[in-house]
């Protein structure tokens, strides 16, 4: 049954480095509600991401001697690769570099302009890069930017703002009546009372400080400020149109039904982003979700240190699924989460190898021994069946119940605990018992029926979270997952169906110290590596100071214009009697031979020398060295050791030919 359209998003993945594992988080939450409600019967439309402008990502572009775009186009695909890896089922990925989407930002700053929203003035206060936000004096918390901790610098310049005040009741009104708008209930009492109540400040929207940005068109000096641009993703890449020709995906889709965000940037998605819809007449979102962070339990998570978690790491070590469960399942719905090698091990063993694991294998090893495969319902039932049949039908409505209120983690302790009640019920029935009697085997036969038909029904019910484990349990019990309507409803599994004849282990059971060691090991050769490149970076620099040549007087272009230049082949070399530097060359220049001598025997002896061609200053007063006489220069580099190295022309070019 179609139950109408959902359309969800993320924050958009910021371009400055590779996102680590409480990054990933957020984009395998968004991808479960997806999943979810796709199965839930919802027409779901999901987006997610890259936000790609600013100052940060220029300054990290020049440091690495790239462009802006060549930088975050790197970024970009590595964020791509890793929400890919984890299998989120986007629908479409923006990037706030998409050419519509630039189009579609200049259309909205030029409107909000001209409709007085925006206005031209002067911005003075301090500055945090890494955050990209103006603060005052007493907003800083002990000094330092309030949302990083990190310093923060004076800065002045001219810039475009919103007024933001305009608004501010407006949006005080919508929160007060739609209480579900915020959530949770913490993240809209500290909105309520720390910005709007006090009275918001008129925004920021255009820089002149640097130029990676969207241009406002019509004033060239300027980019659109980060906010104005990231948030706006949400409509544009549904097909919003500023001058009123928004297609029809987007009139069937906004409002979304749900933005999915971290913590820390709640306050631009629920007090920026619907005043930006306000002045733009647009609806506003029906929820904000500021979801908490995951933590690393043994400290913050550090490229210094060398510690950071990435999805793919964990991914190499324990499978996509396994990650995937433990981000969500470990994730309060309210307080941060935390996220160790240690814990993820733990998990594993007790959760996943223990009780589902071990579940799955044990159901197909006993169907296998006491019946070749085959799994039947005799319909020989007793009353222990029965509390297993009503929590496995009732499960769907209890799972469903959590979702609604994106109490993921509560969800899958839901269909965790069918799989602990189907383990309880083995216990129960002991099948190895009723097995060693002939007269039991139809209650034997019933008994493992209703084991798969619980799996099924829980299988069918964790797809949305653990997409791989809950088809590789289909599969081994050899049929498809069910819709969840059918999971309501126990006994659907086809009797007399066989399973597979050998069970696959869904997760092995690890050693927790194996695990750590090796963890410390990939860090250890992370680290090693870092260093390794650090000092190949210094010694770059190093001998980059030192092929710097102190800088002489300025010439005009008629004292350069007075040195001739000219392509010279040698004809003969031989060494300066002597001397321990000189050769002495014999060398054409057009119709003429001149001899020139040069302090290079060091680095290259007269048989290589005979048949270069080499620049050469013709016009040089002739000078005599050693006693020989010298009509001429020979034109070296120097490197930082002193090296030499002669001048030669790039591509063949005549003895004579003029250097200018």
């Amino acid at each position: 049954m179609q139950k109408g359209k959902y359309y969800i998003t993320t924050a958009i993945a910021y371009t400055s480095g590779k996102p680590h594992i409480g990054n990933t988080y957020e984009a395998v939450l968004a991808d479960s509600i997806a999943r979810f409600k796709r199965k839930d019967g919802y027409e779901v439309f999901f987006q997610t991401g890259t936000d790609e402008h600013g100052q940060k990502n220029e300054q990290k572009a020049a440091e690495a001697g790239v462009t802006p775009k060549e930088y975050v186009d790197n970024i970009s695909a590595e964020i791509r690769r890793i929400w890919d890896l984890m299998e989120t089922s986007y629908d479409k990925f923006i990037r706030t570099t998409d050419p519509d989407h630039e189009k579609q930002v200049q259309k909205i700053f030029k409107r909000l302009y001209a409709q007085g929203d925006i206005y031209k003035g002067a911005y003075e206060g301090l500055y945090c890069t890494p955050c990209e936000s103006f603060w005052t004096e007493s907003q800083l918390k002990d000094g330092k930017c309030p949302d990083c901790g990190r310093e923060v610098k004076p800065a002045k310049e001219e810039a475009y703002f919103f007024r933001m005040s305009k608004y501010a009741q407006r949006l005080i009104d919508h929160i007060n009546s739609h209480p579900e708008f915020i959530q949770p209930v913490s993240r809209k009492n500290e909105m309520m009372n720390n910005f709007l109540l006090p009275g918001l400040q008129d925004l920021c929207v255009s820089r002149t400080s640097f130029k990676w940005g969207i241009p406002v068109d019509f004033d060239d000096k300027h980019v659109v400020y980060v906010w104005l641009d990231a948030l706006t993703n949400y409509i544009t890449g549904i097909g919003y149109d500023a001058d009123g020709d928004s297609s029809e995906q987007y009139r069937k889709l906004w409002p979304a039904d749900l933005h999915l965000i971290g913590k820390d940037i709640i306050r631009f998605h629920t007090i920026y982003w619907p005043i930006f819809l306000m002045a733009l007449g647009e609806p506003l979102p029906k929820q904000v979700f500021g979801h908490p962070w995951l933590l690393q339990g043994d400290g913050k998570m550090s490229k210094s240190k060398g510690n950071v978690i990435y999805a793919d790491d964990l991914v190499d070590f324990f499978g996509v699924d396994a990650v995937r469960y433990f981000v969500l399942h470990e994730m309060p719905y309210d307080n941060d989460g935390v996220v160790s090698w240690e814990l993820l091990v733990e998990r594993i063993n007790s959760d996943l190898a223990n009780t589902l694991g071990n579940l799955v294998n044990r159901t197909i090893s006993m169907s296998n021994k006491y019946f070749g495969g085959v799994v039947a319902d005799k319909g020989a039932a007793e009353a222990v069946d029965g509390e297993l049949k009503a929590l496995a039908e009732g499960c769907y409505d209890r799972v469903e119940k959590k979702m609604e209120t994106l109490r993921v983690a509560d969800a899958i302790s839901e269909v965790f605990s069918l799989f602990k009640r189907c383990n309880k019920y083995i216990d129960e029935t002991q099948p190895w018992v009723l097995a060693k009697d002939p007269q039991k085997a139809d209650r034997l036969s019933t008994v493992l029926y209703n084991l798969v038909e619980g799996i099924m029904i829980g299988a069918s019910l964790l797809e949305p979270f653990m997409p791989n484990t809950a088809a590789a349990i289909a599969g081994q019990l050899h049929t498809e997952l069910r819709g969840f309507e059918e999971c309501t409803h126990f006994g659907l599994y086809p009797s007399g169906n066989r399973v597979t004849e050998k069970s696959e282990i869904l997760f092995a059971r690890l050693d927790v110290k194996e695990v750590v060691e090796k963890a410390e090991a990939m860090y250890e050769a992370r680290r090693q590596a870092a260093q390794k490149a650090e000092e190949t970076k210094r010694e770059e620099e190093n001998e980059a100071a030192d092929a710097n040549v102190a800088a002489k007087p300025e010439i005009t272009y008629d004292d350069f214009a007075k040195l001739q230049f000219q392509v010279g082949e040698i004809l003969r070399c031989e060494e300066v009697p002597n001397s321990r530097k000189l050769l002495c060359s014999q060398v054409k220049i057009g119709n003429q031979v001149k001899q020139i001598v040069s302090g290079i025997k060091s680095y290259y002896s007269p048989q290589e020398m005979v048949g270069k061609k080499v620049m050469v200053l013709v016009n040089l007063k002739p000078a005599k060295l050693a006693g020989v006489l010298s009509e001429g220069m020979l034109l070296c580099a120097e490197g930082p050791d002193g090296t030499l190295a002669l001048v030669t022309p790039e591509k063949e070019m005549p003895a004579g030919a003029e250097i200018c």
